[in-house]
């Protein structure tokens, strides 16, 4: 038996981890796929040749919630603490940088807004328990304003919620809804983040290098510069087997022939799939999937097969979701010694700081330094992004998505009143994703693809654009319960996949997020 993988995204390094670790499969008999130079898909980290860092984004961990995830990072080694896991390094970091933000929202006169309440009226509240009560057949492809108010959307909550998890009003109402209950417990302490977890580094150093370490060790075969440009399937009464798949290797093509044990996982879609980088003068180009040919694959195997979903209910609408990020390298302690002081958050501590009224919706992190491993030490980096990059700024006259660097310092340095100077020496590195949010967009039940679909011989999808009833998309957990379920059931595995935990069956949490409500 071998197994393919198609893409090298966290779904794909998890599956071959799940597939060595509890299948007991050789890792001379996993092969990993990628186009790109580097594995490990939108769990990205760079040092640029122009000497600053980058980043598309950085995902929140918790340990009240990402039950496969942790179950995965148990069973790496850290790669920096001999006898500790992953899971034990990140638990360790956290316990000493605990999350409590002081400046979660600041308004357009530099004031740091009280947050401890939520800002609902009435008829908020009853909305909001409509929606989340609702059953996702009532739902349907139904977006988020069409159950909720246009008063709801200055509250408070709903500035909170949206930037910490990067939701549209325009987005599915069924995933706010999933949201809602998968971290219920999140709702009376999102004004502080308390509940949100950070790894060491950056999520590349911190998960992405030590599972690939990991995984190399097994003897797992990685295959970069390579794409997969189709797959033949054959139809075995009903039933559908991959029988081979046709590569692109730096333009020379090559077939693999698949026979009748082996297995294929595909990371289907992408949410960084054409994502651009601009510098100090010049903003992203701005590319599509035309560019990348990153959703192709997906599309060519869809049709006809209807069991495997349907890639346009997400890739083509880049205006509904897309949005910037930015990453700056700082080469002198002078911004995040005010920031510091502002904020009264220690770097790593504050989470995310979000401008309410900034044109462009833009929040900024500081994390802990080093941010990177092998990061000098007097270079500190944070990260920032924003919501509506198609919108005026308020400093600069035109929109984030015409910007180089230096005006998203200059937007930035006007929401804070910080001298401009402070920026002297820095380098700012914005980051466009078409596709970033692509995953929250209004959906049919079969748009996704099962992790294994019903009439798939061989073939399973581990990517955010999977069903997985009652978890949620735009997280690491969803990738890798995904992968997961999928080499459990292809590998018949007699070992159950950690259940999502219901927090929103806890009393406590019930009677806490009520209370919160109501505050």
């Amino acid at each position: 038996m071998k197994a393919y993988f198609i893409g090298g995204g966290i779904g794909s390094l998890a599956g071959a981890a799940f597939l060595v670790r509890d299948a007991q499969l050789p890792g001379r008999d996993i092969v990993i796929y990628e186009a790109q130079p580097l594995v490990g898909g939108s769990l990205d980290g760079a040092l640029l040749a122009s000497g600053a860092y980058s980043l598309r984004g950085g995902r929140m961990l918790t340990t009240d919630h990402y039950e496969c995830t942790w179950d995965l990072l148990s069973s790496i080694p850290s790669l920096e603490h001999p006898g500790l896991s992953v899971r034990d390094e990140t638990i360790a970091f956290n316990l000493e940088n605990p999350a409590h933000s002081q400046a979660r929202l600041v308004d357009r006169n530099r004031f740091k807004i009280d947050v401890t309440h939520m800002g609902f009226s009435a008829r908020d509240r009853l909305e909001l328990l409509r929606l989340t009560e609702a059953s996702e057949e009532t739902l349907g492809n139904s977006r988020i304003t069409d159950w909720l108010s246009p008063k709801f959307f200055e509250s408070n909550f709903w500035y909170m919620w949206q930037t910490t998890f990067a939701f549209q009003p325009w987005h599915s109402a069924v995933e706010l809804k999933r949201y809602l209950h998968r971290f219920m417990n999140e709702f009376p302490r999102i004004e502080t983040l308390a509940g949100v977890k950070r790894t060491v580094y950056n999520q590349y150093d911190a998960i992405v290098r030590p599972l690939a370490d990991w995984l190399k060790r097994q003897g797992v075969q990685f295959v970069r510069g390579t794409r997969v440009t189709d797959m033949t399937l054959e139809d075995e009464g009903g039933r559908v087997r991959v029988r081979q798949l046709m590569l692109d290797r730096d333009g020379r093509t090559a077939n693999v022939r698949l026979e009748d044990g082996d297995l294929v996982f595909f990371q289907n879609g992408s949410m960084t799939d054409a994502s651009s980088l601009g510098t100090m003068t010049e903003p992203p180009p701005h590319l599509t999937g035309k560019d990348s040919q990153g959703w192709a694959l997906w599309e060519s195997i869809a049709q006809g097969h209807p069991e495997f979903g349907n890639p346009s209910a997400f890739n083509t609408s880049i205006p509904e979701s897309y949005w910037l990020s930015f990453t700056v390298t700082c080469r002198d302690s002078g911004f995040f010694d005010k920031m510091e002081a502002f904020s009264g958050n220690r770097a790593g501590t504050g989470g995310l700081v979000t401008f309410r009224d900034s044109n462009w919706l833009m929040s900024v992190v500081l994390y802990h330094q080093p941010h990177f491993a092998g990061q000098p030490k007097d270079v500190q980096v944070f990260w920032g992004y924003a919501l509506h990059p198609d919108r005026v700024g308020n400093f600069v006259g035109k929109p984030m998505s015409d910007c180089g660097g230096a005006d998203i310092l200059h937007e930035l340095c006007g929401h804070l009143n910080f001298d401009r100077a402070l920026f002297e020496t820095a380098t700012c590195i914005p980051c466009r994703m078409p596709y970033i949010t692509s995953m929250f967009m209004p959906r049919n039940l079969t748009d996704r693809p099962l992790p294994v679909p019903k009439n798939s011989v061989n073939l399973a999808f581990v990517s955010q654009f999977v069903e997985i009833p009652d978890d949620v998309v735009f997280t690491v957990e969803y990738s890798v319960r995904a992968a997961q379920m999928a080499v459990y059931q292809l590998m018949k595995l007699d070992r159950p996949v950690p259940p999502v935990t219901r927090h929103d069956k806890s009393l406590a949490v019930i009677f806490a997020t009520l209370e919160k409500a109501f505050a």
